[in-house]
């Protein structure tokens, strides 16, 4: 007869509470990522349902839509509104025009848009790399797979990855989610985000968030735009050849969030001097704030 103790059993349900400590930490690091995947298509919801399409990024063409993304580094978009005003007046908005014009030509056309003499170079460079590699041809650049797009353009001098992502998703419907100043601010105030957040983490966050709304008719951003009574409406902009451009759903959710998102940076959630009261995130800030 075997007199041994008897084996002890535990209900399944406190298994878990056995689990190392490192498999506990795990699933609750996995569980924030839930929660704030989930808030951030809350977000989403909450502007689109109160804006509309935001038109974004305002440009005829897609070579506009590239200088664009050059010339906003480290400035406004009214500053750049006025480059690239010149640059049409002088005729000098192409591939093309960009590459027969003199280097100090081009300079003083952009100067509006401030860093103008490093800003002429990097378009320079940008032509210089069409025309060596895919014979100046933008289509057959744009058609590269993303993340071998993605890893040519970071390799070009004065291209950061938000530079590269607003190329990839504003001029080659890439979908590429953009991370600016503006996500930072917003979702750090609002406690989603770490303070020292990296751009690819914060990037694959919200990429990984906004796929679901792809498959939602009612994100189509078919309707037209809404204002507030204040007058705001975003970051909205009339529309243009390239905010009317034929994109992918998935292109379009990151495109609408990315609008949405500059139209709070833009009017509330400013560096100084916010204006929570009037944001239509204020009902989701941190009690706290």
């Amino acid at each position: 007869m075997h007199f041994g103790k008897r084996r002890q059993t535990l209900p399944p349900s406190m298994w878990r509470y056995l689990r190392p400590a490192y498999t506990q930490e795990k699933d609750f690091l996995a569980l924030r990522v839930d929660t704030r995947k989930h808030q951030i298509r809350t977000y989403y919801r909450a502007l689109f349902r109160t804006w509309g399409p935001q038109h974004w990024w305002p440009a005829q063409s897609r070579f506009e839509v590239i200088v664009g993304a050059y010339l906003t580094q480290n400035t406004a978009w009214t500053n750049v509104e006025k480059a690239l005003a010149n640059l049409r007046a002088a005729r000098l908005l192409s591939v093309r025009g960009i590459r027969r014009a003199s280097l100090a030509e081009l300079e003083r056309l952009i100067r509006p848009a401030g860093y103008f003499r490093q800003k002429a170079r990097r378009l320079k460079v940008f032509v210089a790399f069409l025309d060596h590699r895919y014979e100046g041809s933008l289509a057959k650049l744009l058609a590269r797979p993303t993340q071998k797009l993605r890893e040519e353009l970071l390799n070009l001098h004065g291209i950061g990855p938000e530079t590269a992502d607003s190329i990839l998703l504003y001029a080659g419907n890439h979908p590429a989610f953009v991370v600016d100043a503006y996500t930072r601010r917003i979702f750090l105030r609002h406690e989603i985000l770490p303070e020292k957040s990296a751009y690819e983490e914060i990037r694959e966050l919200f990429e990984r968030a906004l796929a679901p709304l792809a498959q939602s008719v009612d994100d189509s951003g078919r309707t037209g735009n809404r204002r507030l009574a204040a007058g705001f409406a975003g970051a909205a902009h009339p529309p243009s050849a390239m905010s009317t451009a034929k994109r992918t759903p998935l292109a379009q959710v990151y495109n609408e969030m990315h609008g949405l998102i500059v139209g709070v940076g833009k009017n509330f959630c400013r560096k100084s001097q916010a204006r929570c009261d009037e944001c239509p995130l204020q009902k989701f800030l941190p009690r706290s704030n």
